[in-house]
């Protein structure tokens, strides 16, 4: 499986963001100690607990339906340095977005080299691991119904 972070190219803020918002409870923050280097900040929002909407699609090509609300926990956060960093992650996590925000920002900085190779890549691996174990445990219990002969003469 190709990362999309194994790319010689410069990193699409989406991607990282998209990753950090999938990312399991606890692993940023994990990866994030790697870096050793954790700056001051101060909150321009802290972390709150909302909900958003989400839509799903009959077979994938039908029209968009509401299918329910998920809690999303939110912050915002700017280093001492000036930059600014959002994060948006699924569920009451706190220290999840306080995290996320915080690599949001380092990758606007010198460190962004650094956060990438020891943050990103590492929570990407484990993803498309994840994914890998997934579809191996599903294909595991595929049922294949082909008949070799019909019965009739």
């Amino acid at each position: 499986m190709v990362s999309t972070l194994d790319t010689g190219a410069q990193m699409p803020r989406q991607v990282w963001m998209s990753l950090l918002a999938r990312t399991p409870e606890g692993a940023i923050r994990t990866y994030l100690e790697k870096v050793g280097y954790q700056p001051g900040f101060n909150w321009l929002r802290q972390p709150e607990i909302g909900t958003v909407m989400v839509q799903g699609k009959t077979s994938g090509s039908g029209n968009a339906f509401n299918l329910g609300e998920v809690s999303v926990t939110r912050c915002v956060l700017k280093l001492v340095s000036g930059e600014v960093g959002h994060a948006y992650v699924q569920g009451r996590r706190h220290d999840c977005a306080e995290a996320a925000a915080l690599v949001d920002a380092l990758m606007q900085t010198e460190f962004a080299g650094r956060v990438r190779s020891c943050v990103l890549t590492p929570l990407q691996h484990d993803m498309n691991t994840r994914k890998t174990e997934r579809a191996a445990k599903a294909a595991a219990t595929k049922v294949d119904f082909f008949t070799l002969a019909r019965g009739e003469d």
